[in-house]
């Protein structure tokens, strides 16, 4: 996998919470970061980030181009500005955070602007995000699947999307899962449970555990430092075939993010 397997989410953090949890996860250990225009806190981050210490090539920084930005000529100021507020001269890893409502913007036009940003040296790698089969093929046919790092998208024990997942593994294209808690909800679970007790592990570690056996990156958010730190025990736990596929028996297509207007047909 050419991005980290294990990051920071920060959606929906914003001014001092966002600064604390970003600050907090660094201390920690945490060196991927991700955030997005839409987030309306790419400055808190850049703020957090500048004030920890930590050397810019240590981090790996993903932001997301918002739907209004796709057009050529908007895409690469857009990402400029971002950058500004993020206080770096790059970032890792930049995704279209939503295909463009109705194709008012090509696949083929947002996915050359990618391109030339990379070029310019704004971002190390280019990627997608909530792209279905048919919005990947589109953007694969316009640029080839090599260029594209990631598709992150919506990923938890209750929305396998094994579909996507699978399409993606075929071309050699990363899955990094977002809500992959499914909102807590997957917390109280009592098949993860029952998991996390003969683990002696808690559920979040459970699931990000079974996300990351699965070859997925995971980017979970928390503001507080004990599950900041725990979630980063995910990683040494190793489930077993039984617990993997109980977890896959949990599938019901609970999908949480599907804002109106924004979302496109999911497969």
């Amino acid at each position: 996998m050419s991005i980290p397997a294990f990051g920071l989410g920060t959606f929906r953090l914003q001014d001092q919470v966002v600064i604390d949890s970003v600050r907090t996860a660094l201390e920690l250990g945490y060196r991927a970061i991700d955030t997005a225009q839409i987030y309306e806190n790419e400055a808190a981050v850049g703020q957090a980030i500048a004030a920890s210490g930590v050397k810019r090539e240590e981090l790996f920084i993903t932001t997301k181009i918002w739907i209004a930005n796709l057009a050529k000529g908007k895409l690469i100021p857009s990402l400029q500005e971002s950058l500004n507020k993020l206080q770096t001269s790059y970032v890792d890893l930049t995704l279209i955070h939503w295909p463009s409502p109705n194709d008012e913007v090509p696949v083929a036009e947002f996915m050359a602007e990618l391109v030339e940003a990379r070029q310019l040296g704004l971002t190390r790698q280019i990627g997608i995000s909530n792209f279905t089969l048919d919005l990947m093929q589109r953007a694969i046919d316009a640029v080839g699947a090599e260029q594209i790092a990631t598709n992150q998208i919506e990923l938890s024990p209750y929305l396998q999307n094994r579909k996507v997942a699978e399409f993606a593994r075929q071309h050699g294209i990363a899955v990094t899962s977002y809500m992959t808690l499914a909102y807590g909800q997957a917390l109280q679970d009592e098949t993860i449970k029952g998991i996390a007790a003969r683990h002696n592990a808690t559920p979040a570690q459970v699931i990000l555990a079974w996300a990351l056996q699965l070859g997925y990156a995971v980017i979970p958010s928390s503001t507080k430092r004990e599950n900041l730190a725990s979630n980063l025990l995910a990683q040494q736990l190793q489930l077993t075939d039984e617990d993997m596929a109980q977890i896959a028996a949990l599938e019901n297509n609970g999908r949480l993010v599907s804002p109106e207007g924004l979302a496109p047909d999911w497969d």
